[in-house]
């Protein structure tokens, strides 16, 4: 769906994107992940056409971008950043105007496409006001609706759930899992570490405009080598487990196995009730600090 080799973006001396060789493949949830400035809005707007790269190759849908992004971006959504519309119409009108200007849309059915976006980001009751008085999150939806006009193979997303609530940010990546089983391939560029961890299947990081590692979501986040006990019974958890433990925090007792259902019936055994337990696995912010030298996502 999307490949780069040696995509670089230079201004003047300052290099903002570094020989990136981006890998997404059909049916991905793919997130790219770096704190503010790493590069990542720069490759997003090189993978549309909207910036020319200073060096390398960038090929999305098979077609070759910028030469024949024309042709790309028929068949792909994206927002990039904070969406434009014209403030002083009403969201349903600039949706209609943005589907009349885009390529093989027909007329007759641009009203209905129109009520299906936005129907699936949860705004069918959008009335009359103009976009200026939408909070940021209501543009943030109707731009993902914009993005959904004309049921795109490929939607790339430039931090779609900026200003949007804990639970606005919920039925957006619900919706994007939905789009991705039906058969679209998501891009996601983000700095959110949870956000990606809990929508993407796959992903890439990068940082100072190089990318530091770039696989499947299960590869990158392995076990820590211990398991997480979740018990009433403290005392009695801590003496049958002995020096395997690790450490208590509250309820839950970290401890180092590699076998947690032969864990779980020593400790059954024992007469410990065990309410939860399961293997503890590295965090993405983990896996990105053992990569590079960066520590804020900001």
């Amino acid at each position: 769906m999307i490949q780069t080799e040696g995509l670089t973006k230079r201004y003047g001396k300052l290099t903002i994107v570094d020989d990136l060789a981006l890998d997404v493949r059909p049916g991905d949830r793919y997130g790219f992940l770096g704190p503010n400035g790493s590069g990542k809005s720069t490759t997003v707007r090189m993978l549309l056409g909207l910036v020319s790269p200073s060096r390398g190759s960038i090929k999305v849908l098979g077609h070759s971008v910028p030469k024949e992004a024309r042709e790309v971006l028929q068949r792909v959504g994206a927002i990039i950043e904070a969406p434009a519309f014209y403030p002083n119409v009403s969201g349903r009108r600039n949706l209609m105007m943005r589907d009349a200007a885009g390529p093989g849309g027909g007329r007759t059915t641009r009203r209905q496409r129109v009520a299906d976006a936005l129907e699936r980001v949860g705004m069918t009751g959008v009335d009359d006001r103009p976009v200026k008085a939408y909070s940021l999150g209501m543009k943030q939806r109707l731009g993902l609706a914009a993005a959904l006009l004309r049921k795109p193979d490929l939607l790339i997303l430039d931090e779609p759930t900026n200003g949007l609530d804990p639970q606005g940010i919920r039925e957006i990546r619900e919706l994007l899992i939905e789009l991705n089983e039906a058969g679209t391939t998501i891009f996601l560029s983000s700095h959110l570490l949870n956000e990606i961890e809990a929508l993407c299947t796959r992903v890439g990081m990068i940082s100072g405009g190089k990318m530091m590692v770039q696989d499947q979501l299960s590869v990158l986040v392995v076990p820590t080598g211990n398991v997480i006990v979740r018990t009433k019974d403290i005392g009695d958890a801590v003496e049958a487990i002995g020096r395997a433990l690790v450490k208590v925090e509250g309820d839950r007792l970290f401890v180092e196995s590699d076998d947690p259902a032969r864990l779980n019936a020593m400790l059954q055994a024992k007469g410990v009730r065990v309410s939860d337990l399961q293997v503890e696995r590295h965090s993405l912010e983990e896996v990105f600090l053992a990569h590079t030298k960066a520590s804020v996502f900001s």
